[in-house]
């Protein structure tokens, strides 16, 4: 509730919102049934609005008259049952009812007091009614290894974690089983998100779709899936620029990972990778121009696995230690080698580990020096694998990509010589 109000006026606050949350799913629900033949509908506006208030005064009377209160509900909950009961015998949609009864609790929570929440939920719930037909469309465009994915992420981001101590332990005291895992979830999330988006919107925009979602997710993916297909081609579409622009969306994204999993080194990291960031950017905008129009190619593969994930979970755990250890023996250059070796295998694990550090450890103009130059090697990475698959049709791409790596090394170049 707002702070500083009059009872009276707390009350009329919680009561006027369910009044809300019962127009608004209403007026949803009214224009979805809008052609339905009169008196054929169980419920519209008015009545959701009378749903909405009757809750809310409920809630309102709730702490002190308790049973007034449960007595409102159940009425009403029990005509929603009486009157859908038909309808529903009948084979027809159970999307109305629960739509119902969801504006009766998110109101009832509004008269409580809980209008945050309750506003909240009631958004939320106009949200997934009115998106009817994208939601039904993208269920159709699923496949079975789509499935998959969202249950192993489930798994992840929901079974595992809490069941995990909060608590330092392990060697140097460099494991707290609950932060390593939270990792696991950004990463993979943030890949996850980048692979529905592509299976989303990539294959029904073309190439250039494909490559800068992909890239959210797997850039070296994104840049051997339109490498190979470039070289079955004689050139000229938009395969080069794909390949330069889901790097230069790389560069966006180890930039959010550091911002989220690392922030103390983001300021000199920025400054770091943005000339390289700019460089990018403008050579897939000039490749983009000079390209034609092309379909999107099957998207990269499916990111999510636990067993990767676990593998990411355990490759973590080990840098943690290895990087308290260096620190005693080497100092915080031995660290800025160890991340650099870390993350030419994956940018990902070498941005964790330099967060997970304390700030005495390493200065974080060195650790975002680091970073970089794990960018380079898998960008040289990239250039091999463009210049592998696609040949003489690559040169354009490789170049693109050559470019934005030797200004990244020009800039590491520049912060080293002012360390």
């Amino acid at each position: 509730m707002i702070e500083g109000l009059e009872p009276w006026a707390q009350q009329g606050l919680g009561a006027a919102t369910g009044l809300a949350i019962g127009l608004l799913v209403g007026l949803e629900r009214g224009f979805k049934l809008r052609r339905q033949k009169e008196g054929k509908r169980v419920a519209g506006v008015r009545t959701f609005s009378l749903l909405g208030l009757g809750a809310g005064l409920a809630g309102v009377v709730a702490e002190t008259q308790p049973i007034a209160a449960a007595v409102i509900l159940l009425a009403m909950l029990g005509y929603l049952a009486i009157a859908y009961a038909p309808r529903l015998t009948s084979g027809g949609d159970a999307t109305s009812p629960v739509a119902a009864a969801v504006t009766v609790v998110a109101a009832f929570l509004a008269g409580l007091g809980n209008v945050g929440l309750a506003g909240a939920a009631a958004a939320i719930l106009v949200f997934i009614l009115a998106l009817k037909d994208e939601i039904h469309q993208f269920v159709d465009r699923l496949e079975e290894r789509d499935i998959h994915a969202i249950a192993r992420y489930g798994i992840i981001a929901l079974a595992v974690l809490p069941f995990l101590p909060n608590e330092e332990m392990g060697p140097y005291g460099a494991w707290n089983p609950t932060k390593l895992w939270w990792v696991v979830i950004i990463v993979t999330g943030f890949s996850f998100a980048g692979y529905v988006a592509n299976r989303l919107f990539g294959a029904r925009h073309g190439t250039i779709a494909t490559a800068l979602i992909g890239g959210a997710y797997s850039s070296t993916a994104v840049t051997q899936s339109l490498a190979q297909r470039l070289g079955q081609t004689k050139g000229g579409g938009a395969e080069p620029a794909g390949i330069a622009l889901a790097s230069a969306v790389m560069y966006l994204r180890v930039i959010v990972l550091v911002a989220i999993l690392a922030n103390r080194i983001l300021l000199p990291f920025v400054i770091l990778l943005a000339p390289a960031l700019i460089v990018a950017w403008v050579a897939g905008w000039w490749l983009y121009r000079q390209a034609e129009p092309s379909d999107a190619p099957a998207p990269p593969g499916n990111p999510i696995a636990l067993v990767p994930a676990l593998g990411f979970v355990v490759f973590i755990a080990i840098a943690a230690v290895a990087a308290r250890w260096a620190q005693g023996q080497f100092g915080e250059q031995g660290i800025a080698i160890l991340l650099f070796l870390m993350g030419s295998m994956d940018v990902d694990a070498s941005i964790v580990t330099a967060g997970g550090l304390p700030p005495d450890l390493i200065g974080a103009e060195l650790a975002a020096i680091a970073i970089g130059g794990t960018i380079i090697a898998n960008m040289a990475v990239k250039i091999g694998v463009t210049l592998a698959y696609a040949r003489r049709n690559g040169w354009s791409a490789a170049l693109a990509l050559l470019a934005s790596t030797l200004v990244l090394a020009g800039s590491i170049a520049v912060a080293w010589l002012r360390l």
